[in-house]
């Protein structure tokens, strides 16, 4: 399946973090129950996979889907 949503980039400042703090950083979600309730309900995807690990740590390049957004994680 292919996504044509553009994908915006989202500077951390750092190396890496965790998938749910990157959700609430970047603005898609606003609170940790929303962002643990989304993941557990399959509805993120990391690199165009589901992923279900709040604490999965995401890497420099990293493309986290959501709600039709893609957003690739940045230094």
């Amino acid at each position: 399946m292919t996504n044509s949503a553009p994908i915006d980039d989202v500077p951390i400042g750092s190396e890496g973090i965790r998938l749910g703090q990157f959700l609430k950083f970047a603005g898609v979600l606003d609170s940790g129950g929303d962002v643990k309730e989304a993941i557990i309900d399959g509805l993120v995807t990391v690199n165009g996979e589901v992923d279900r690990r709040r604490g999965r740590q995401l890497q420099i390049g990293d493309v986290v889907g959501f709600d039709g957004r893609r957003l690739r994680v940045r230094p």
